[in-house]
């Protein structure tokens, strides 16, 4: 497919809030290579000159204002650290190309990045790798001093494009709708646990869906652990106990976390069979709940048959 014609090169521009939105997952200077051919007055006829004249002004406005931002310089390549993507709850997250970069408010946060890091990392050599597409790979991980001369542990992980955090995702739904991003979730923390690796914190601003490609991506890991070192205190109605009363988690704390989300996204019409399903993960004691998510999904897909027969495809509208 060719690229982006002249009148939608002058829309993409004109309604750009910062260069960010014009990037994609390029480097800047060949983004802006990109869009200055299109749009450069010299390269339009004499029609469209004052159009592409103002245009071009824009986006070198808008370029001028991304090479200012702070540059990180990282092991494998410097990273440009512009506006600020989104908010994490722990840290400022940006987007250059193809990475999202991760840095910590305040420093003494600087051991949970350091825990994501090494969580990504045994994922990525102990986990099965077929599904590694359930967690962002870790791109880098590294200190950098501040202008104040504090370091801060930064991690860089690949930047997930085109899909939304559950925490917009509002409810009820209806179960068959929702159903798949149960399944994969289950998928997701049996392929972690397999790995030696427990989430901690499976909460709907750390899931990552793709509503129409049916992708679940679980991000920030810097809760993971058998002992995790923080919890999202803004959230601590969703823990379990045992993670609130011993600092302790396991396979079964990923399963109550997973089941209780999925269950407060589809509401009190839950069907019954599901609601008693979600009860038997759910249990106060950790023991009581089910261990291996694996099987806990043969089970789901099982009751899901009994309730709605054979799969089928269902859009999902977010």
């Amino acid at each position: 497919m060719g690229g982006p014609s002249f009148e939608e090169a002058v829309q993409r521009i004109t309604a750009a809030q910062s260069f960010r939105d014009l990037q994609g997952p390029t480097v800047s200077g060949s983004a802006y290579k990109k869009w200055a051919k299109l749009v450069h007055p010299d390269a339009v006829s004499a029609a469209r000159r004052a159009t592409a004249t103002d245009a071009f002004a824009r986006l070198s406005a808008l370029y001028k204002k991304a090479e200012k931002a702070p540059v990180l310089p990282g092991r494998r390549r410097a990273y440009r650290m512009g506006e600020a993507f989104a908010a994490g709850d722990i840290t400022e997250l940006y987007a250059d190309g193809a990475a999202l970069i991760k840095v910590p408010r305040h420093p003494a946060d600087n051991d949970l990045l350091a825990t994501e890091a090494e969580a990504l990392r045994r994922l990525w050599s102990h986990g099965d790798p077929k599904f590694r597409p359930y967690a962002a790979r870790l791109i880098e991980s590294f200190l950098w001093e501040d202008a104040q001369r504090r370091r801060r542990r930064v991690n860089v992980v690949e930047f997930q494009r085109g899909m939304i955090s559950l925490d917009r995702i509002r409810g009820p739904r209806d179960a068959q709708d929702v159903a798949w991003i149960w399944r994969r979730l289950l998928v997701a923390v049996g392929w972690a646990h397999r790995a030696g690796v427990t989430h901690g914190a499976i909460l709907p601003e750390h899931v990552l869906i793709h509503p129409q490609d049916r992708g679940v991506v679980l991000v920030d890991w810097c809760y993971a652990g058998h002992r995790p070192k923080a919890i999202v205190k803004a959230r601590m109605s969703d823990y379990p106990p045992e993670v609130l009363h011993d600092s302790l988690a396991g396979p079964a704390t990923d399963i109550y976390m997973v089941t209780r989300l999925m269950t407060r996204l589809i509401g009190p019409r839950i069907p019954q069979p599901l609601r008693l399903f979600a009860a038997g993960c759910m249990y106060a004691a950790p023991r009581m709940r089910p261990q291996d998510a694996w099987s806990l999904l043969g089970e789901f897909d099982e009751l899901l048959h009994h309730l709605y027969g054979p799969r089928k495809f269902r859009p999902f509208v977010a």
